[in-house]
């Protein structure tokens, strides 16, 4: 299965530059996942590119910051304004990060509706289509 997750353009932009090694989540996917799309909301609203999920951390938000601050990307307080009254979270590995030379412009589709976190790209028939090269 692969994914398509919805991240803020600032974090977006260090996932790029490689200052982002973890992308950090509340919940987590149900179904074994291989590639996940990433797409910058508002007001990039691109496909940028998608990257291989390596080791999924369950911890609290305590331990995952001691684990994966370094690779974080994201400041201390955040971090932690982000896991307020969690007592777990997930990080997830972006392992082989791929950049598409373009990024698929996604405001150039009416139907196109971002997911509030993921979704399944399999599950999804336009995207499934849009991204089929890639899969």
């Amino acid at each position: 299965m692969n994914l398509l997750i919805s991240i803020k353009p600032e974090f977006v932009k260090k996932i790029l530059a490689y200052e982002k090694l973890y992308e950090f989540r509340k919940s987590i996917f149900k179904q074994d996942v291989d590639k996940i799309f990433i797409y910058a909301t508002y007001p990039v609203k691109k496909i940028v590119g998608y990257f291989e999920v390596g080791e999924i951390i369950c911890k609290s938000p305590v331990e995952l910051w001691n684990l994966c601050s370094d690779g974080s990307g994201i400041s201390k307080n955040d971090f932690f304004r982000y896991y307020a009254n969690s007592k777990e979270g997930f990080a997830i590995k972006i392992d082989n990060l791929h950049l598409f030379d373009e990024f698929i412009d996604m405001s150039n589709y009416e139907d196109f509706k971002a997911p509030q976190s993921f979704c399944y790209v399999e599950n999804n028939d336009f995207l499934r289509e849009l991204l089929l090269i890639y899969l």
